[in-house]
């Protein structure tokens, strides 16, 4: 179908992206202007990251220019080193690249809490005390147990547990409800951390650690998700 029809744009993975020019419809791209990698710092120190240099290049020899390349982060550093990797390199020398980094130091107020035995009913406070609130868990076992005990400490349905194991219009129906004002709350995994425009979130609450600094970072940074905004966890 994509053969058929190819379209303005492709939205596709690294891995993708490869099957695509190994296939007949590799033809597809012979026309390709741009790329655009979005999230690149969660590419750089991997193999996927690797694989996809070297689709690039092999996009490079089919189209027979160069397609502008640009990479999209908000947590990527050193910036020199990325747009390095993102350049890559033609005939031992690497690529001009132009760093356009419009960053600044990021507006948080973070706290931290021991609440033990009473982390449900601590649970429940926050999200009646805010507009929107996002519970990050760090698996999907504890999600639903956390969304399942606030609502019935609430004595109604306050929050929705949203998870890469609820179909795909199922999660965009719990993030509709909450921009509406219809839930209070989401307790999520990794599956809110990205890509999700949930402006109204004014208070992000994570259970356990997140593993690392860039992964806290985009999961604090869902609320007061606005220029000039404060993000609050």
């Amino acid at each position: 179908q994509l053969a058929r029809a190819p379209g303005d744009i492709l939205i596709t993975t690294p891995e993708s992206l490869y099957l695509v020019l190994a296939s007949q419809a590799r033809t597809i791209l012979s026309s390709v202007d741009a790329v655009i990698v979005d999230e690149i710092h969660a590419l750089a120190p991997s193999k996927r990251g690797a694989h996809l240099m070297l689709s690039l290049e092999r996009l490079v020899e089919l189209t027979g220019r160069e397609p502008q390349r640009i990479g999209l982060s908000a947590t990527q550093r050193p910036l020199e080193a990325i747009a390095r990797f993102l350049g890559g390199s033609v005939g031992g020398r690497p690529r001009p690249v132009a760093i356009v980094d419009a960053g600044e130091k990021p507006r948080l107020e973070l706290s931290i809490e021991v609440s033990g035995d009473q982390l449900e009913p601590r649970l429940l406070e926050l999200v009646r005390a805010h507009r929107a609130t996002i519970v990050f868990a760090n698996s999907r076992r504890l999600c639903e147990r956390l969304a399942g005990r606030i609502n019935e400490l609430a004595g109604a349905t306050l929050v929705r547990a949203h998870h890469g194991s609820i179909a795909r219009d199922q999660r965009q129906e719990i993030e509709e409800l909450l921009k509406a004002g219809a839930l209070r709350g989401i307790v999520a995994t990794s599956s809110m951390e990205l890509g999700v425009d949930m402006g109204a979130v004014d208070l992000v609450v994570q259970v356990e650690s997140p593993g690392g600094v860039a992964r806290g970072l985009q999961r604090v940074g869902r609320a007061g998700h606005g220029v000039g905004r404060r993000s609050n966890a």
